[in-house]
């Protein structure tokens, strides 16, 4: 459906390049990379060692009870810590809200326990040296921590959120790996839409950050050396690309009906255009094309625009060797000689929370009438036929742009946003 009422009244970002969206929107201008070594557990035997992580941060500003502390992973910490950002940014402390109309949908990845939790039960199933499932569910289960199944249900972001800011309204949670963000956008501006809601917050949180994420990431042999080397990676469009690297944060944005936000005085920061959900079966590298290419499409013919009128794209660009060119392809054939960007380039693929980052870093430069550059694309793939963004002050010369995300399952995305810069 096409989005005629909703609008983006406040921005909230927790990123391994700033807390906040002051510090978040300096890095982008300065090009400031958050990859750098993991320190939030030991890498030691892992063949890749860096990320892109949230460093010095301290939930305990942002989650006014702490108990709530002790049943919520780092995922939730990070969303709550984006969501009262955001609360702030749209000026909603000043006047009361109706709790009923006010919801939450996020995007939310599957949440690992952390390796504390887990030494206790484990080490109690061990019989002659050796892991025996057949105690785990009685052995092992009496002593897990009574409330650790509440800490990695991916709902309970949304949950957390819901109960810090009294959003009584619809709650959602999306489970659609990099796609989720985006997707929690569309649901929540379709809430407006059909009436349902005044408020939403939307966005995605993630952290897959412990031992357990890195030794399925290690396997499936996706991560960028390079990152270990030199720092300069991911390398989205580049010649000399090899591989993603992870990463984690939030990013939320308080969605509005135009007419209540322009009621209370908000500043509106964008409009919604329209957006486009789209499966194709990934059986071959025409998957990702097709998906991507008629994602634009139909973004486009829901917003009710034509390609010449978007300014950019903001692109999924992982910096993986074969999945850069697929997208690339659909980009040179519905929006041919558009500019391409690619925002992982600062924070890595975060998953669930990486659609929103990118679209948060394009709404953080629309004031500065600049489009966020691509870093370490310093030799473009000739395979990869866009025009890449790489300087810092390329100037976003249109109000409209298009961030786009893909899941290797098959799932695409994509929204037109307008920026009221």
């Amino acid at each position: 459906m096409a989005f005629r009422e909703t609008v983006v009244t406040g921005i909230g970002v927790v990123s391994p390049i700033g807390v906040g969206l002051e510090a978040f929107r300096a890095s982008l201008l300065s090009g400031v990379s958050g990859v750098g070594p993991i320190t939030q557990f030991d890498p030691g035997g892992l063949p890749v060692r860096s990320a892109a992580e949230v460093r010095d941060f301290d939930a305990r500003r942002f989650v006014p009870n702490r108990k709530s502390l002790k049943v919520m992973a780092r995922d939730a910490q990070l969303g709550v810590a984006a969501s009262r950002l955001a609360f702030q940014e749209a000026g909603l402390g000043a006047k009361p809200v109706d709790a009923d109309r006010f919801g939450v949908v996020l995007g939310a990845d599957r949440i690992c326990g952390s390796l504390d939790d887990s030494i206790a039960p484990y080490r109690t199933c061990i019989t002659d040296g050796r892991f025996d499932f057949r105690r785990w569910a009685t052995e092992g289960f009496a002593v897990t921590y009574p409330l650790s199944f509440l800490k990695v249900l991916p709902n309970m972001i949304a949950s957390h959120i819901s109960i810090v800011l009294d959003a009584r309204g619809p709650n959602n949670t999306i489970h659609q790996a990099e796609a989720s963000s985006l997707l929690a956008l569309i649901e929540g501006a379709t809430l407006i839409e059909r009436d349902l809601a005044d408020l939403v917050i939307v966005g995605g949180a993630a952290s897959e950050m412990t031992p357990f994420d890195w030794s399925r990431f290690a396997v499936l042999g996706r991560l960028s050396r390079r990152a270990d080397q030199d720092g300069r990676s991911p390398r989205p469009f580049d010649r000399d690309r090899d591989g993603e690297v992870r990463g984690e944060g939030a990013a939320v944005f308080v969605l509005e009906r135009e007419r209540h936000a322009v009621h209370r005085g908000a500043k509106i920061m964008a409009r919604i255009r329209g957006g486009a959900r789209i499966y194709h079966r990934p059986s071959s590298s025409h998957g990702v094309t097709a998906a991507v290419g008629q994602a634009v499409r139909t973004a486009l013919h829901d917003a009710g625009v034509a390609p010449d009128a978007i300014g950019y794209v903001n692109a999924e660009g992982r910096g993986t060797i074969r999945e850069d060119i697929w997208e690339s392809l659909a980009f040179a054939e519905s929006l041919p000689g558009v500019p391409v960007t690619a925002p992982k380039s600062f924070f890595g693929n975060g998953g669930a929370c990486c659609g929103a980052l990118e679209l948060a870093a394009s709404l953080a430069l629309a004031e500065e009438k600049t489009v966020p550059r691509t870093l370490h694309c310093d030799s473009p793939d000739t395979q990869c036929p866009v025009p890449v963004v790489t300087s810092g002050d390329y100037p976003s010369e249109k109000n409209l742009f298009l961030s786009l995300n893909y899941t290797l399952a098959g799932q695409a995305v994509a929204v037109v946003v307008e920026s009221t810069a």
